[in-house]
């Protein structure tokens, strides 16, 4: 365990809760809409897209060594068959969960970095997930990496951008807060008098002066909604990851002035049931990235969206006798986009030389891959976001 341990009320200092976090802007459609159309984001602008797995995603059931023999012995009850995966290596697979990541990963569209993790990780969830979103092993840290790259940039609302009610710690900084975006958009009036409430925008040459604006008011919201109507559900719809991330990619098309979007997804904190369970959550994660990526991909903006996926922990190597997995320690950070080069990066930890705790060792520090993200993405200095820190792994 490290030593810079944070327990769960002063984790839950950093969520919406906190002081910072109140003061966060909750953007509206007609906003959004205003500063797409005044202040486009230009094209060729590189975009970060995170996408935050709470839990802990066992990464050796994501990315699979599926010949491996240590692995078949130690999870006997919980590794994937070969009518499982979907292999891409010799010794690599992906779940086959994952289909369109895995054409993703074919047409060289998604690195893999293997191993990713800190010196001496937690275990803790509130520990581990601190530390990835401070980007720092202290246990005094009061700011996250997405904030501290706000506070050195002009101030703007549509800088940095959660989507949700719960601004994630990342993207609080010592002077400046992302913005956040309800998941449900505006949701316009449904069921029977839906169709007859937009005919109350329509002008007539016998309206007053308050009855015209009244008016044209409800047309100019109409008309926003028909911009960005892939945001206005017509029923009301609950929150999934598909959902966010058809938010962001519509936002982004429309050019809305934004550098970083954070969208999230919870229960990877298999314990029991891991297959199944787990199956289902990177179904869910799988065609949400499928669908964002045909979307980004028909529009202007192809070649400027990196996606980053990642978890606050992988599992053990050893399944426990719940059909599950406890918390372990590295795992595979994926980045999708099509500027992308895909393929391996770092080293596989071996599943036979394991660390003192018996968890899977750390071939590469997260902190490498927020450099080259910085550096590549957000033609940001690494040092300037992560003090003493220079590595920057590229994947671009």
């Amino acid at each position: 365990m490290i030593n810079c341990e944070f327990d769960r009320r002063r984790f839950l200092q950093w969520t919406g809760a906190s002081a910072f976090a109140a003061m966060s802007t909750q953007l509206s459609l007609e906003s959004l809409a205003s500063a797409a159309n005044s202040s486009p984001l230009p094209l060729t602008t590189p975009i970060l897209v995170m996408v935050t797995l709470y839990g802990g995603n066992d990464g050796l059931n994501t990315v699979v060594p599926f010949t491996d023999p240590t692995y078949k012995s130690v999870r006997s009850n919980i590794a994937l068959s070969g009518s499982q995966v979907l292999p891409f290596s010799d010794t690599l697979a992906f779940n086959a969960s994952m289909p369109s990541i895995s054409a993703l990963y074919g047409k060289n569209k998604v690195a893999i970095v293997q191993g990713v993790s800190y010196p001496n990780p937690s275990l803790s969830h509130f520990s581990s997930m601190a530390i990835w979103q401070s980007a720092t092993l202290s246990a005094d840290a009061t700011s996250g990496w997405i904030g501290r790259w706000l506070d050195i940039q002009p101030h703007n609302p549509f800088n940095a951008i959660g989507i949700g009610s719960t601004l994630p710690p990342s993207m609080i900084g010592e002077r400046s807060v992302a913005s956040m975006v309800d998941v449900r958009g505006i949701q316009l009036p449904w069921g029977p008098v839906a169709p007859l409430l937009p005919r109350l925008g329509r002008t007539s040459s016998s309206d007053v002066r308050l009855e015209a604006g009244a008016a044209t008011s409800i047309s100019d919201f109409y008309a926003t909604a028909q911009l960005l109507s892939p945001l206005v559900p017509t029923s009301p719809t609950g929150s999934n990851l598909g959902q966010q991330l058809s938010i962001v990619s519509t936002l982004i098309n429309a050019n809305v002035p934004t550098r970083v979007w954070e969208v999230n997804l919870s229960s990877f904190d298999t314990h029991t049931g891991e297959q199944s369970d787990q199956n289902a959550l990177l179904a869910e994660v799988d065609a949400a990235i499928g669908a964002f990526m045909t979307s980004i991909s028909a529009g202007s903006r192809s070649n400027d969206v990196t996606v980053m996926i990642y978890s606050e922990f992988g599992r053990r190597v050893m399944s426990n006798a719940g059909d599950g997995t406890d918390h372990g320690t590295s795992a595979p950070v994926l980045l999708i986009g099509n500027s992308v080069k895909g393929g391996l990066y770092s080293e596989q930890p071996p599943l036979n030389t394991l660390d003192v705790n018996g968890n899977l060792q750390v071939t590469t520090d997260f902190r490498s891959v927020y450099g080259g993200l910085l550096h590549d993405v957000l033609n940001t200095p690494v040092g300037d976001v992560i003090p003493s820190w220079t590595s920057a792994l590229s994947v671009h």
